[in-house]
Order: C-alpha cells, then sequence, then structure tokens
C-alpha cells in the first residue's frame, strides 16, 4: 500500500537515521493467506517493506495472487486502525514492492518493482532482456519503476548461476566502487548488493563500505543474513536497508517469526 504523500522512490530513496528492513516473501514458498499473514506479522515486528519475489520460474499468477492478499490484509488493517484513536494507521502504509526474477513474474497489484539490470552478468538477457519484455506491461500496470543496480557477490547461490554471474569477491573493494560509480552515472537510484538466497555468508561489510563511499545512491543489502549480529554488520557498513528472506520461509509458524523479525530489526 503505497504512502499517500511520496512516491515509493521517494519513500525508499528518503534519508532515515536507522537501517531499515525489508521482509522478502518468495509467493513459491507459501499460499498467499500464509504470505499475507507472514507480512502482517513483518510490519508489526517493525519491518518497513515488503518485497515479493525470489525465484525465477514463480508464473505471474501466483505473483499477482500473493500481492493482492498482502495489499488487501494491509487494508483491512489501516481501516481498523483508522477506527482506533490509539493505532497508527500510517504503520499499514508502506509499500509492496516486487522483487521479480524476469519479465514473466509481474503484477498490477504492486506499488512498485525494483526494475534491476544485473550488472556483473556475462548475459544480455539480465542487463536489459528481460527489462525490455517486461516494461510495456509496467507501463500498462501502472507500477512504478525503483531504477536499480544489482550485483551479486560471492557465494552467489542460484542467483549468481542463473545470471552467470563474474561473483563480486570479498576483496574486490575498487571493483565495487566502480560499479556504485558506474550506477549513479546510468542514473540508478538504488544499488542492491545480493550474497545470494539462503547464502552461507553475507555481503562482506568491506563491499558495503566501499559502495557506501558513492554519494546518491540508496544501498540494499541482502542474502545471508539470518541473525541479529549478521543485520547489524551490514547497517554498521552502511546498508540503508537490510532484506531477509530465508528466515521467513524457515519460521516454524508466526511466533518464530515474530521473534526472528524482531531481533533483526531492534538492532538497526
Amino acid at each position: 500500500m503505497r504512502r499517500a504523500d511520496a512516491t515509493t522512490l521517494e519513500y525508499v530513496t528518503s534519508n532515515s537515521q536507522n537501517t531499515r528492513h525489508i521482509t522478502l516473501i518468495d509467493p513459491a514458498k507459501q499460499d498467499p493467506n500464509t504470505a499475507a499473514n507472514r507480512a502482517m506479522v513483518a510490519v508489526e515486528c517493525g519491518s518497513s517493506m515488503i518485497f515479493v519475489g525470489g525465484s525465477t520460474d514463480t508464473p505471474d499468477e501466483v505473483v499477482h495472487a500473493t500481492c493482492q492478499a498482502i495489499q488487501e490484509a494491509f487494508e483491512l488493517r489501516t481501516f481498523a486502525a483508522s477506527q482506533d484513536p490509539e493505532s497508527d494507521e500510517s504503520q499499514w502504509q508502506i509499500p509492496v514492492v516486487l522483487f521479480p526474477g524476469g519479465a514473466h513474474a509481474l503484477s498490477p497489484a504492486a506499488d512498485a518493482i525494483t526494475f534491476m539490470m544485473l550488472m556483473n552478468s556475462n548475459i544480455r538477457r539480465f542487463l536489459v532482456g528481460e527489462q525490455i519484455r517486461g516494461a510495456p506491461y509496467l507501463e500498462k500496470f501502472g507500477v512504478e519503476a525503483l531504477p536499480t543496480g544489482y550485483l551479486v557477490c560471492a557465494p552467489g547461490g542460484r542467483v549468481g548461476e542463473v545470471g552467470e554471474a563474474e561473483l563480486i569477491q570479498p576483496e574486490d573493494s575498487d571493483l565495487v566502487h566502480a560499479y556504485a560509480l558506474t550506477a549513479r552515472m546510468f542514473g540508478f537510484k538504488i544499488l542492491y548488493l545480493e550474497a545470494g538466497s539462503g547464502a552461507d555468508s553475507q555481503v562482506h561489510p568491506r563491499l558495503i563500505e566501499s559502495a557506501r563511499t558513492v554519494e546518491n545512491l540508496t544501498l540494499v543489502v541482502g542474502g545471508g543474513i539470518r541473525t541479529p549480529e549478521q543485520a547489524a554488520l551490514a547497517a554498521q557498513a552502511g546498508a540503508d536497508w537490510i532484506v531477509t528472506g530465508t528466515l521467513t520461509e524457515d519460521a516454524a509458524d508466526l511466533e518464530e517469526l515474530r521473534q526472528r523479525i524482531s531481533g533483526i530489526v531492534s538492532v538497526l
């Protein structure tokens, strides 16, 4: 649910004293109703944005059903809060943003999309091909594009394999700096450093620090972050946003999910 007073891009790139948290929900990993319940718990625990996506082969009807369920849940919670003088309805007015594996995973129910170039891919498809396929639909749907440079860092995981990425290694600080400069010169507003879904290690802090030295880029960091300690490392290195997804999928129930997300948000 997009905030009425700003575009999603303005919301994402606005300055914040603290690093903010994004909960990534993969539509392929649960049904839409479960996804909506998880999204509501995430917001209650302090997540400031919901990403929907992740898997490379999820059909658009599944993505759409998930976005729709989350939006409807947020609208109901917003209405309920508006009837309670002690509640803050703005808590539920946060963006639901597509984090697509390709042009097949789109939905008009989303507020925005991370419109990404996989900058260190070796194939045209993820540099511009999927974007060309998806752009006409996004224009038709009225889904806001968030111009994003996307870099896959070691270990890279499945996204590194599918995207045929030349993985950025922990020692590649100068290379990340050059990529960040390139992203800004292309006009991207967001730079996403990704270690890979379910990665056994996170993006190295020195890579985050190197990217942070480039001004006028909002820095998003995800992959391999499962504990408050890992989240704190990324935040201290300069991440504007932290993305977690696997800890949502692995939670045994909503109470465990609540504990996990609250633990992450508490250190940001």
